[in-house]
């Protein structure tokens, strides 16, 4: 049976999900979007700033389920707008430098309509 993972340090979802679940030796987030843990709201405006706060986010739920964004092994990204690559990438690769597996795709909308959304699989030990 998989161990659900919480932390205040990251948003509450906003749906019957859980932020992660631990299995075995891996830990799965689910996708996290820009909203700042502290309000609740997104206050993130840019693709940079969104992908700043959802590299914040993840990192809160990764440490809550005792590992870290150095040991992801895959992401999953999803962009509003695929001309948007470039600045995410360069936001993102600040976190990621150990290079995990990723795709990423330009998806027509997300919640709360922000303009990035990321999950991440990472291992446990």
């Amino acid at each position: 049976m998989a161990e659900k993972v919480y932390t205040k340090n990251a948003p509450d979802a906003i749906g019957p999900y859980s932020q992660a679940v631990i299995t075995g030796d891996l830990v799965f987030t689910s996708g996290q979007i820009a909203i700042d843990p502290a309000t609740g709201n997104v206050e993130a405006q840019t693709i940079e700033e969104q992908t700043h706060q959802v590299c914040k986010n993840l990192t809160a739920v990764l440490e809550a389920a005792g590992t870290s964004i150095d040991k992801a092994v895959k992401t999953v990204c999803f962009l509003k707008n695929m001309s948007d690559f470039a600045a995410f990438n360069g936001v993102y690769g600040e976190y990621f430098t150990s290079k995990p597996a990723r795709s990423c795709v330009a998806v027509k909308e997300l919640p709360k309509d922000v303009l990035v959304e990321v999950e991440v699989i990472a291992a446990l030990k």
